[in-house]
């Protein structure tokens, strides 16, 4: 669920459709309404090239899978997991942070980013994304490693780690552990950012992002601090929303009961929470705790659901600490 909300801000009011909430975010782009900031072009986005690699896993009796990934860094290998709605990008910030010490794989799920959806014969349950997970790591010669995930991704990762398919956990404000309510309002906000994203023509959703006002509108449910929200970043991942083949299944898939259940011993877990997240509010960290009492669990002040860009100093170092535990209690 690491999600650019992006018109979720406009969607507040109660009798505001999601058409009326687009309609209200383009007028910022009128004539007199608001200017780019920084004397920037307002079409101009710089979306660099990217070095995408693919690799397919198959698990015993499903078809194959196959992912979108990028390998960086030397080290103990770490895996990424992006939330629904987003992309392997999430983690540019933090890549780099953690590519002295670690070869980071950060990966695409299917049907976000650039990774084709799943087969429709390849059910779309925990269990089953767990089993095609480990085949993949296995194709890119990867043995435990440390498994880092944001929201649905850090949902997966927790499962991984029951699996005993990781070295060491560490969850940024993982998915699962919602009530009925909370999950039902998670939704509504996630729909109807989807929605109204898809409701906007490109040009405007790259004019929007160089735009301080609409950019603080776009972001500010997801970021504890929109203003550092940069604008081809921005673009970028409401794309990454606007295109998620997977985003409507993915969210019938998450109404299963019990998406996490047991402990996730034998290994060191982190849970990491920004204390300013809307969309998953940081009093679900008890319940993961509830659940696995060793966990050492981490605030993110000011941070929102997408701590990655919030502070991605203190993201690294989160993750940096945990995989170093990890060592520690090896030896």
């Amino acid at each position: 669920m690491a999600l650019i909300s992006s018109f979720i801000a406009a969607t507040d009011g109660p009798t505001r459709s999601v058409r009326a909430a687009a309609s209200y975010l383009y007028g910022l782009l009128t004539p007199g309404r608001a200017e780019p900031d920084g004397g920037r072009e307002s079409g101009e986005v710089v979306v660099p090239v990217r070095t995408t690699s693919f690799v397919q896993g198959r698990a015993a009796g499903l078809g194959p899978v196959t992912v979108a990934y990028e390998r960086q860094g030397t080290g103990e290998p770490l895996v990424l997991l992006h939330g629904v709605g987003h992309h392997r990008r999430a983690w540019d910030a933090v890549v780099p942070l953690l590519a002295e010490r670690h070869e980071t794989i950060a990966i695409d799920l299917p049907g976000f980013g650039e990774s084709p959806d799943l087969d429709p014969a390849v059910p779309r349950d925990l269990r089953t994304a767990v089993g095609w997970l480990g085949t993949v790591l296995a194709e890119l010669g990867v043995e435990r490693p440390h498994v880092v995930g944001h929201s649905l991704g850090g949902l997966i990762a927790l499962r991984l780690g029951q699996a005993g398919l990781a070295r060491s956990v560490t969850a940024l404000a993982p998915a699962g552990f919602w009530t009925d309510a909370e999950r039902r309002r998670t939704y509504a906000l996630l729909a109807a950012a989807r929605h109204s994203v898809r409701l906007l023509p490109d040009m405007a959703m790259v004019r929007l992002a160089h735009t301080a006002t609409a950019r603080a509108a776009l972001a500010g449910t997801v970021y504890g601090r929109p203003e550092s929200c940069l604008p081809e970043t921005l673009v970028a991942d409401l794309r990454a929303l606007r295109d998620a083949t997977a985003f409507n299944a993915t969210l019938r898939a998450g109404r299963a009961p019990g998406l996490f259940t047991g402990d996730v011993p034998g290994l060191p877990v982190t849970i990491a929470w920004g204390a300013c997240d809307r969309i998953l509010p940081p009093r679900q960290a008890a319940r993961v705790l509830a659940m696995i009492p060793e966990a050492r669990l981490v605030e993110l002040p000011e941070c929102g659901h997408i701590p990655m860009n919030d502070a991605p100093d203190l993201v690294a170092r989160v993750i940096l600490e945990a995989t170093l535990r990890a060592a520690a209690e090896e030896l």
